[in-house]
């Protein structure tokens, strides 16, 4: 019997959905940072085993939203559940206690009719005796159907929650090629990998004023090369010439790390031109905000 379906991925900010999305698939199709709330669109990835097709979708941190685009991000996080045959549900086990984000997940969990599996993370930066007691408290909160510790960054535990979202799907078809990975665009994994370095190379909160936009992506298959000209959308002046640095520097630098995960993306060289651009005020903007795809 072949099984697939649909699993959403969801948990707090900075919980590492993405990076488990990325191990799951075995490529980088999410954008990863240290910073929380980098992932703001739905991103699918595809598993495909001997006996099952999972398409796991990777969500926003799910918070306590304050501003428009955030309320927007938590939005299109809770929307994914809708479709799902199953949920992973992510947490850390730094925190002391389940968090009031927590709460609020477990909350419109409980008005699912779908199993969920507790996915604990990051275990390999914790000990037995404090990870017990975490997974005893939310056992008490959810009748979750399996709890897998797990690493998502070490890969520790990934192929066991894939055995166990498997065991959890309904008999279906499969909906992609045995060789697909993911269903997004590769401009938008283009612009996803710059917006990635931006969180990489620039502190504060400038990274989450940024919106990129490939405005073209054209294959030269003559000469080999994928040419690719996008621009760095900011809210303010002050934030453009941050972006920039003194002399080009920084803009140069962000350009030179995405274009290395661009290449190895798409298995081409590539050649990228970034240029930036004032959109005043606009993750307060809901015009905007969809103009730029989220």
């Amino acid at each position: 019997m072949f099984k697939s379906g649909f699993v959403a991925i969801i948990g707090r900010p900075n919980a590492g959905k993405s990076t488990l999305l990325n191990a799951l698939v075995g490529e980088k199709i999410a954008i990863v940072s240290r910073k929380p709330q980098t992932t703001r669109n739905v991103i699918r990835g595809v598993v495909t085993r001997p006996d099952a097709q999972i398409i796991f979708i990777d969500t926003p941190g799910i918070h306590e939203a304050k501003g428009t685009l955030s309320v927007r991000m938590v939005k299109e996080a809770f929307g994914a559940l809708g479709g799902a045959d199953a949920v992973v549900y992510m947490v850390e086990p730094f925190a002391k206690g389940v968090s009031a984000d927590d709460r609020l997940i477990i909350a419109n969990l409980s008005r699912l009719k779908r199993p969920v599996v507790l996915a604990v993370n990051k275990v390999d930066a914790i000990t037995k005796e404090k990870l017990l007691p975490l997974i005893q408290e939310f056992a008490g909160l959810y009748p979750f159907a399996d709890i897998v510790p797990i690493s998502a960054l070490k890969g520790d535990g990934v192929e066991l929650l894939t055995g166990v979202i498997t065991g959890l799907l309904p008999e279906g078809p499969r909906y992609f090629p045995e060789d697909a990975i993911t269903d997004m665009p590769e401009r938008f994994i283009a612009a996803e990998i710059i917006r990635e370095k931006v969180f990489t190379f620039i502190s504060q909160e400038v990274p989450y004023s940024t919106a990129v936009i490939v405005e073209s992506f054209e294959e030269k298959k003559a000469k080999g090369v994928v040419v690719i000209q996008a621009a760095i959308n900011v809210e303010r002046e002050s934030q453009k010439g941050i972006i920039i640095g003194k002399g080009g520097v920084m803009l140069k630098r962000i350009g030179m790390a995405a274009r290395k995960d661009i290449e190895t993306l798409l298995g081409a060289k590539v050649f990228l031109e970034l240029f930036v651009r004032v959109s005043q005020g606009w993750t307060g903007n809901e015009r905007e905000i969809k103009n730029f795809g989220h």
